[in-house]
């Protein structure tokens, strides 16, 4: 129980960020440019790449590299379910 508990505490530190959340939840519409989510995130380069990085480094997201551009798309089921719950707890319209 203590290792599931570390798993899951570690789980939602990772998403507890704003940036990193919003990132998520643009990532489960499907795979986007690291580009693309600096226009959707109104942010610069360095930001989006260093929450990108500690979503790699979670296993939440996975790049894959087409010429220049990288792309990431989620690869953790938990967190599409995760993003489900908190669209409908906080951003669905009663």
């Amino acid at each position: 129980m203590l290792s599931n508990a570390r798993g899951a505490a570690d789980f939602l530190k990772a998403i507890s960020h704003e940036g990193r959340l919003m990132i998520l939840c643009h990532l489960s519409t499907g795979e986007k440019t690291v580009t693309e989510l600096e226009e959707l995130l109104s942010a610069r380069q360095a930001a989006v790449s260093q929450q990108l990085a500690r979503l790699r480094t979670e296993g939440l997201v996975e790049p894959r590299r087409d010429g220049k551009a990288i792309y990431y798309s989620l690869t953790d089921r938990r967190a599409v379910v995760m993003l489900e719950m908190v669209y409908d707890l906080f951003c669905r319209q009663p």
